[in-house]
């Protein structure tokens, strides 16, 4: 499939903005297109030099035991070149002694000095170069490395390479010293591995030396490939002639765009990447952040993120922010039920995991000059977290980013809403609509398909707009990671060993986290069935049953579980278009119908094909309340009213073959009034903080959550707007936000 290049399809894209614009002023106009066409050249200056062709050399990297120089010779025989082992090449040549001779010489920080010393008097085209364990130590040495060169991270579980140097009898090391244990030492040189590598290759227990070589060459064209992994929209029509060029988006146009411009939603052209068994089991002793970063880096292009600065990013989204250090643990409820914690981020919900990192997604992929408004809409806890995610960017990024976030008036708990407009920051907003989550989700795609107003802002203001929903590919990405984390720590746990299938029962309203499973499951993950629990908005339940998506005669009902509260699943149409084999024209013409005619049917062997990984059913408001009181007096802990409705239907539908893991998607904290009524507390009347502290006292599990808990401190009224259900307003609105941020920025 023929791709245009990074530089000429950005362009492309820039000038597409301008295309049936008001244009007030073609000079603005004009000035925008030069600085994004000077990015472009930019990034293409960037992939040329970065990309390994020609003279570049192979640079292999990692701890003494690693494998450096057994599979860089192998890589040599494989392309016919010259391997330079800098131990015996350039070191012990430099210095007419052995490396250990010179080791014990002259001490660990002069070693160092004088090993970058030596690689930087060395240049080399067109090799496999083997690193010691300690060059990545010296920065200097390893800029001048890296500027002819891609370095290849050999990422060995720590437990093979401490056996490894056993083997060889190796008792010291560069650092090693009476006062630190070979491990720690190990582990503290991850950092620098960490902080240079361009591609990283999972070396799981077991691997030979010639897959590991195969690997790193697999690795290398994928780091050359910069236009190989692409996004096209759901609606996407495939051309008869598969020699014509296909309209692609890379990762970071995928992100900043959202929704793809003939509305439908982004999705991999390709099939989703696949862990080995033993890759899988290497990770599961690893941490949350060391598995986020894995298998993340097999979903993003390091043309699109280099891998350092992904491993940044999602240090800092889940580093303070989250109040457990597991970041998404799994909890033995009873018997072979488990619960998924999900709500220990900065705001008591999953969407915290996603929302803590999308955030410097965005940031880092959008154009320097350029100034995006994030418009979000949500059913209860995303406003608050994309408001809470955007606020901890830098400085610098929070002037070039804004959000407004919609939110039905009368549609979220009392504590959602104090949550949501006391999230508000000097560059987020939150705006109540006299209406339900539909309209406010309906209302977002509709202001993101008018090219005249979206063109008008970009002209007048110099300012493009985005989305965080879950309709954004950066949005639901992350939420792949705690599903198949969820699964390696049963296996770490003891309760299954790896292989052994699990069931996964979610609560679900616009089928993103449900989705994000069934990714888990395309990477590896043994997941049996997908069981969809639905409150009394039970459409997606109905449809999962019967293949008939019916809004007709179907009105939303306020629950005690407002976060799916929804009638319209948006996530649905990825789904449908990965059982329909990638066939745009059906979604097309399904969600078209869904849209005018208010319900689609799909044929019966999609329903079947549906059918064979989902099943489904819903939870009524008294049996959510029963399943809260009852769980409690079995177990002491505390469901939240969305957790309790998976509660329900896992009951109900498992069958107790295997172990069915349930998203526990909300802390309790934020719907005290429900908790207190389903338990039989007196006291609903009073203030939030009141009842919380209400609830603290009976020690229950989870503990009180100690953000929401600090939030119920702060009573003072919070300014916030309120607008009616009109598109038209809904836009004032956003032109009116526009124009304070820019004021703000020049003020």
């Amino acid at each position: 499939m023929l791709h245009l290049n990074r530089c000429q399809h950005l362009k492309q894209i820039t000038q597409k903005c301008f295309s049936g614009i008001r244009v007030k002023t073609d000079k603005h106009a004009q000035l925008f297109l030069t600085r994004t066409i000077a990015l472009a050249e930019l990034r293409k200056s960037w992939h040329s030099t970065r990309s390994l062709v020609g003279d570049k050399n192979i640079i292999l990297m990692g701890p003494p035991g690693a494998g450096k120089t057994t599979v860089g010779r192998i890589i040599g025989q494989k392309l016919g070149c010259c391997v330079i082992d800098v131990d015996e090449d350039i070191l012990e040549k430099t210095w007419n002694m052995s490396v250990s001779e010179k080791l014990q010489d002259v001490g660990n920080e002069q070693f160092l000095e004088e090993e970058g010393k030596a690689v930087l008097n060395f240049s080399a085209s067109g090799s496999v170069i083997s690193l010691t364990g300690s060059n990545p130590m010296h920065d200097a040495s390893m800029w001048h490395l890296k500027q002819n060169g891609i370095v290849v991270y050999l990422d060995v579980p720590l437990i093979d390479i401490i056996s490894r140097l056993k083997l060889m009898k190796v008792d010291r090391i560069v650092g090693h010293n009476s006062g630190t244990s070979m491990k720690d030492l190990l582990k503290f040189r991850k950092q620098y591995y960490k902080k240079w590598y361009d591609a990283r290759v999972f070396c799981e227990s077991g691997a030979s030396p010639v897959e590991v070589a195969d690997k790193v060459l697999s690795a290398v064209k994928r780091y050359q490939d910069v236009d190989s992994e692409t996004f096209i929209s759901t609606r996407h029509i495939w051309p008869k002639d598969y020699e014509q060029k296909v309209s692609a988006k890379f990762f970071s146009e995928a992100v900043v765009e959202g929704l793809a411009s003939d509305g439908g939603l982004f999705v991999p052209e390709k099939e989703f990447p696949k862990l080995s068994c033993g890759e899988w089991k290497s990770l599961v002793g690893a941490t949350y952040i060391e598995r986020a970063q894995i298998l993340l880096e097999r979903c993003i292009h390091p043309a699109d993120i280099p891998a350092a600065r992904l491993g940044e990013m999602i240090e800092n989204a889940y580093g303070e922010s989250f109040t457990c250090s597991k970041i998404a643990p799994v909890r033995h409820l009873t018997g072979n039920q488990f619960i998924l914690e999900l709500f220990h981020g900065p705001t008591g919900s999953f969407k915290d995991l996603s929302l803590q990192l999308m955030p410097h997604f965005f940031a880092h992929c959008i154009p320097p000059s350029c100034n995006y408004m994030i418009l979000v809409a949500t059913s209860g806890d995303t406003g608050s977290a994309v408001l809470n995610g955007f606020s901890r960017l830098n400085k610098n990024d929070k002037q070039r980013i804004a959000v407004v976030t919609f939110f039905p008036e009368n549609g979220v708990s009392d504590f959602q809403k104090a949550q949501i407009i006391g999230s508000q920051r000097e560059n987020g907003w939150a705006v109540g609509v006299t209406s339900d989550f539909d309209f406010c989700q309906t209302a977002v795609k509709r202001i993101f398909e008018d090219a005249d107003f979206t063109g008008f802002l970009t002209v007048e203001y110099g300012t493009l707009l985005s989305s965080a929903n879950s309709i954004n590919w950066g949005r639901l990405l992350p939420q792949i990671v705690y599903h198949a984390s969820a699964y390696l720590d049963l296996v770490s746990q003891g309760f299954i060993p790896f292989g052994s299938p699990v069931d996964v029962c979610i609560p679900t309203g616009n089928f993103g986290n449900i989705l994000a499973a069934v990714y888990a499951k395309l990477m590896g993950i043994p997941i049996r069935k997908f069981i969809c629990a639905s409150n009394q908005n039970h459409v997606l339940t109905d449809f999962i049953k019967t293949g008939h998506y019916d809004l007709r005669e179907r009105k939303l009902a306020q629950t005690f579980s407002p976060s799916i509260d929804i009638l319209k699943s948006s996530n649905l149409e990825r789904h449908l278009h990965l059982m329909s084999n990638k066939d745009g024209q059906l979604m097309t013409k399904l969600f078209n119908q869904l849209e005018n005619q208010h319900h689609f049917q799909i044929e019966k062997i999609l329903v079947e094909k549906l059918q064979q990984d989902f099943v489904a059913d819903w939870c009524s408001e008294g049996e959510c309340l029963a399943a809260i009181n009852s769980t409690y007096n079995t177990s002491g802990y505390i469901l939240d009213p969305h957790t309790a409705v998976a509660k329900v239907v896992a009951d109900r539908m498992q069958d107790k073959t295997c172990p069915v893991i349930i998203s526990a998607t909300a802390h309790y904290s934020k719907f005290a009034p429900a908790i207190m009524q389903a338990l039989k507390i007196q006291g609903i009347n009073q203030t939030s903080s009141s009842q919380l502290y209400l609830l603290g006292s009976y020690n229950a599990l989870p503990p009180l959550h100690g953000a929401l808990l600090e939030r119920t401190k702060h009573q003072e009224k919070v300014e916030y707007q309120v607008c009616a259900a009109d598109v038209s307003v809904l836009k004032d609105h956003v032109e009116k936000l526009i124009q304070k941020s820019i004021h703000m920025k020049v003020s």
